[in-house]
C-alpha cells in the first residue's frame, strides 16, 4: 500500500499496540509506519518492537525540542510513500477505506479527516464539547460554531505527502496546530474534507489536551 502512517508517541503504552494493530487490520502488513517518539520512559517502545514483521521507522525527538507540529513534520520527512496518515497513539481504527480517501486527495483536497468516537474506559461517551464537531454526515470546510473557526482534527487524518511537505505544520505552536493549519489551507483556497465513514475510537488519556473540559 502506498501509504505511510505517522504516530506520535510519548508514554503511550496503554493504547499504542491497539493503534498499530488497527493499522495492520485495515492497511495490511506492507504499510510503512513512522513512530516519532518524545523521550518515552514507559513500555511503549517495547510494545512497538513486538511488531517486528512491519516496516517501522523509529525517530526520537528530544522533549526540550518537542512541539506537536515539529514531530509531525519530522515524520513526514522520514516517510517514503505518496500518501500519509496521521494517527494518534491512543486511537484505534474501526473503519478505513484507503481507495475512497485516495480519490478525495487526488482531486486536490488538502486533507481528509475522519470521525472520532470518544471512549472512556471502554465506554462510548456522548459527543459533547470538542467531540460535537464529529458529525454523522460529510462536510467540506466544516465550520465549528463552538470554536468560531474552521475545524479540523489530525488525530485521524490523511494527506498527500508532497502537500504536507509544501505546507508543513507550524512548529512554534504548543497545541491546535491542526486547526491553524486547516484555516490557513482554506484561506489559500484548498478544501478540507470530513468523511464520517472513516472512523476511529479515540481512547481517553488523563493528560490528553483533547479531553480538557470533558472530565
Amino acid at each position: 500500500m502506498n501509504l505511510s502512517v505517522i504516530i506520535r508517541n510519548r508514554n503511550e503504552e496503554r493504547y499504542i499496540g491497539y493503534a498499530i494493530q488497527s493499522v495492520v487490520d485495515f492497511c495490511g502488513d506492507d504499510v510503512e509506519i513512522i513512530i516519532v517518539d518524545n523521550d518515552s520512559t514507559d513500555d511503549s517502545l517495547r510494545i512497538v518492537n513486538t511488531f517486528d514483521f512491519l516496516d517501522i521507522t523509529r525517530v526520537n525527538i528530544d522533549k526540550n525540542e518537542y512541539s506537536p507540529g515539529r514531530s509531525l513534520n519530522i515524520g513526514v520527512k522520514e516517510s517514503s510513500n505518496d500518501y500519509t496518515m496521521i494517527l494518534s497513539a491512543h486511537c484505534e481504527i474501526t473503519n478505513f477505506d484507503f481507495s475512497k480517501v485516495k480519490i478525495q486527495l487526488d482531486s486536490g483536497v488538502g486533507a481528509v479527516w475522519g470521525k472520532q468516537i470518544p471512549i472512556w474506559d471502554g465506554k462510548k461517551i456522548s459527543r459533547r464539547y470538542m467531540w460535537s464537531n464529529f458529525k454523522d454526515e460529510p462536510s467540506v470546510n466544516y465550520y465549528s460554531e463552538s470554536e468560531k473557526r474552521y475545524f479540523f482534527h489530525n488525530a485521524f487524518s490523511m494527506f498527500k505527502r508532497k502537500h504536507l511537505r509544501e505546507f508543513p505544520f507550524d512548529e512554534r505552536l504548543s497545541g491546535k496546530e491542526d486547526r491553524y493549519w486547516a484555516n490557513d489551507q482554506i484561506d489559500k483556497g484548498f478544501k478540507i474534507f470530513y468523511d464520517f465513514e472513516q472512523e476511529v475510537k479515540h481512547h481517553y488519556t488523563p493528560n490528553g489536551a483533547t479531553w480538557k473540559g470533558t472530565a
